[in-house]
């Protein structure tokens, strides 16, 4: 049991960080580029997207037997656009004004990468469990990377955090932030950032073996 725990949260780990679905694998960047101008938009599609994902893995791992490999996809696509019209539903009746801000983008989650990347490569493959865990971990990962870029977008071209003002009104913000433009600018200085902190590692691991090879030598 403690093993299958320690293999869960190395899981969780990486859809976060290590192979976070938008900062690492460039998924999802309908979604991301469109919903990230505010923080509360961005934690809704995050959640929305990661409940699909727990569902459609664990219905597709349970069904992978029993799908003929000729019509997969179009079974991955049915099973996932059920939970999909779930949620939609769910928010327009608990949370109807997040769902008049996201507004198609619910719907598409049905054709999103990650969802069916998941379906694909993992949920087919694998356990249930396994299969939730990993849905679970990549939805951490994509709302993660979501309101991440919602933060930047919306302090510094809205002075607010998740409709909160945070500077006053004789803050100036930079409009071209929350346009179009400035999801590119914003996405494109996080995948920087984290490619410099990746290969700031790498050179540091590389470093330590060699280290530890010419301890190696110098022992023998």
């Amino acid at each position: 049991m403690r093993e299958k725990g320690r293999a869960y949260l190395a899981q969780i780990k990486a859809g976060i960080l290590d192979n976070n679905p938008v900062l690492v694998q460039l998924l999802g960047m309908c979604p991301t580029l469109a919903v990230t101008t505010s923080v509360t938009n961005a934690i809704g599609m995050g959640l929305a997207a990661t409940a699909v994902l727990i569902c459609s893995n664990l219905f597709i791992s349970l069904l992978r037997k029993f799908i003929p490999k000729q019509v997969r996809i179009a079974a991955y696509i049915v099973i996932i656009s059920g939970f999909v019209t779930t949620v939609e539903l769910l928010m327009k009746a608990y949370f109807p004004a997040l769902d008049r801000a996201l507004g198609l983008f619910i719907p598409l989650i049905v054709v999103n990468c990650i969802i069916l990347a998941r379906a694909e490569a993992f949920a087919s493959k694998n356990a249930p469990i396994a299969s939730m865990v990993d849905g679970l971990s990549m939805g951490l990962g994509f709302t993660a990377a979501l309101v991440l870029i919602a933060t930047v977008r919306e302090i510094l071209g809205a002075g607010s955090f998740c409709g909160i003002s945070l500077f006053g009104e004789a803050y100036q913000p930079a409009i071209i932030f929350i346009l179009p433009s400035g999801a590119f600018l914003t996405l494109g200085f996080i995948l920087a950032a984290v490619q410099k902190v990746k290969n700031v590692q790498q050179d540091r691991q590389k470093m330590r073996c060699t280290e530890c090879s010419v301890e190696e030598e110098g022992a023998e």
